[in-house]
């Protein structure tokens, strides 16, 4: 017997025709493109839009769709004099990051690395 609710999409077709829908009526009322926005128009939640994109049928359409999304910050955040929203937006939602991560290998040499604890204190009492 199937459990929960069921599910808001069966077929791609319909899926791209709402996410189409969608994409016309923020160009006619000049208004962004949102990630809650797509969900809305979906009539979905953010995290049903997630399992979706790991359906393989719906996969590429929602992340075409995500994509275009992406696409519409980025180019505000290049146009617009106010980019503070835009950037949390994109942090969040399209895992951009400002941060640079700087990967290290090799050992590092520490000469007191084979000392015992009694060594080191008796180190530090006669550098003292």
């Amino acid at each position: 017997m199937p459990r929960g609710r069921p599910k808001s999409y069966t077929e791609v077709r319909t899926m791209q025709q709402k996410i189409e829908k969608y994409f016309q009526e923020c160009e006619q009322k000049k208004e962004p493109y949102t990630i809650t926005g797509l969900c809305m128009a979906l009539d979905i939640c953010r995290d049903t839009l997630s399992e979706y994109v790991k359906k393989e049928e719906f996969s590429d359409t929602i992340k075409k769709a995500k994509l275009k999304v992406e696409n519409y910050l980025e180019k505000h955040l290049i146009t617009d004099s106010s980019t503070t929203g835009i950037i949390f937006n994109l942090k969040n939602n399209f895992g951009w990051s400002d941060k640079q991560q700087i990967e290290h290998s090799g050992n590092v040499n520490n000469p007191f690395s084979e000392l015992s604890t009694e060594e080191l204190r008796q180190l530090i009492k006669n550098d003292k």
